[in-house]
């Protein structure tokens, strides 16, 4: 099963925490990635992927949101289930 990485701020971060929940909760695996730790991962969520709001999940290359989003975790939930 693909693996999900979900950059947060840290655990004041309500939808950070929400996602991280929901995802949990739908059995999908994830890795976090606090970007106050870790420079690189915030310079790589603003500046490659063009975001400034966390969470930031990135299932692949072409393939990521930011925000607590229901309908993308559901989306990929039911898409994970899919595969064999």
């Amino acid at each position: 099963m693909t693996t999900l990485t979900v950059y947060t701020t840290g655990p004041a971060c309500m939808q950070c925490r929400l996602t991280k929940n929901a995802l949990a909760t739908a059995g999908v695996p994830f890795e976090e990635v606090d970007v106050r730790r870790t420079p690189a991962a915030l310079d790589y969520i603003q500046t490659e992927l063009g975001y400034t709001q966390a969470p930031v999940v990135v299932v692949t290359d072409d393939d990521h949101w930011s925000g607590f989003q229901p309908d993308q975790i559901h989306r990929i939930t039911t898409t994970l289930a899919r595969r064999p």
